[in-house]
């Protein structure tokens, strides 16, 4: 743990290590189940932990996600995390011509390594359910944003820039390249559908325009994993 601060005044804000650091972190002070503890959100390397005001303060706060720090996750636990397999047509991909220039590389083999890797939900956030997933491949890595962000990014679309993709679980605008779009429901605010977390892990599965038409509208199984 490298720092426990004040995030205003009913929040401790801990920066750790590294986003694997904060993820076996997080867990833990849900596991715990302190009476005090609101909300636990995770953002990459930092780890936000709401308390109620009068229930505790900062330093009693601060005092308790301290011991908890010290201790750790073994590695084979992580390995052994299971893997949400979202389907995506990349036939529906839109920013082609930007991502093959960008990567020097043809189209199937930027699907291939699109696809082949297993990302980790670092954080939610931008709007609801959206999940941010790291960490690309580097030979696809890199991919500016759009000059002028899209007013209108379609529920579902798969979008890269940077060294993150990420799924637009609602219509938005949106300046990330898109590679392809899920079929899938990965969002219901009403219903109070969430089925990706931080700390999940994802991969994507490449399908057909056919296959996305017939699984539109679908939701993703929280525990319909590989």
């Amino acid at each position: 743990m490298k720092e426990l601060v004040p995030l205003g005044d009913q929040a401790v804000l801990a920066y750790c290590e590294n986003e694997e650091r904060a993820r076996r972190f997080a867990e833990r002070v849900r596991a715990a189940g302190f009476n005090w503890t609101v909300d636990v959100v995770q953002a990459y390397a930092s780890v936000a932990v709401y308390y109620e005001l009068n229930s505790v303060g900062f330093q009693v706060a601060r005092a308790a996600l301290e011991a908890l720090a010290v201790e750790s996750v073994a590695l084979q636990e992580v390995e052994s995390r299971e893997v949400f397999l979202i389907p995506c047509c990349y036939e529906l991909g839109l920013d082609w011509d930007r991502l093959e220039a960008h990567a020097k590389l043809g189209r199937g083999e930027i699907i291939r390594l699109h696809s082949e890797s297993i990302y980790t939900v670092y954080a939610i956030g931008f709007c609801p359910g959206f999940p941010y997933l790291g960490y690309l491949d580097e030979r696809i890595a890199g991919v500016p944003r759009l000059p002028s962000p899209r007013l209108k990014v379609e529920a579902g679309s798969v979008g890269l820039t940077g060294r993150q993709t990420g799924i637009y679980t609602e219509e938005r605008p949106g300046g990330w390249n898109i590679v392809g779009r899920t079929p899938l429901e990965l969002v219901h605010v009403r219903d109070g559908y969430f089925p990706l977390r931080t700390g999940d892990r994802v991969q994507f599965e490449a399908i057909t325009e056919a296959q996305f038409k017939r699984l539109k509208g679908k939701r993703l199984a929280e525990r319909n994993v590989q």
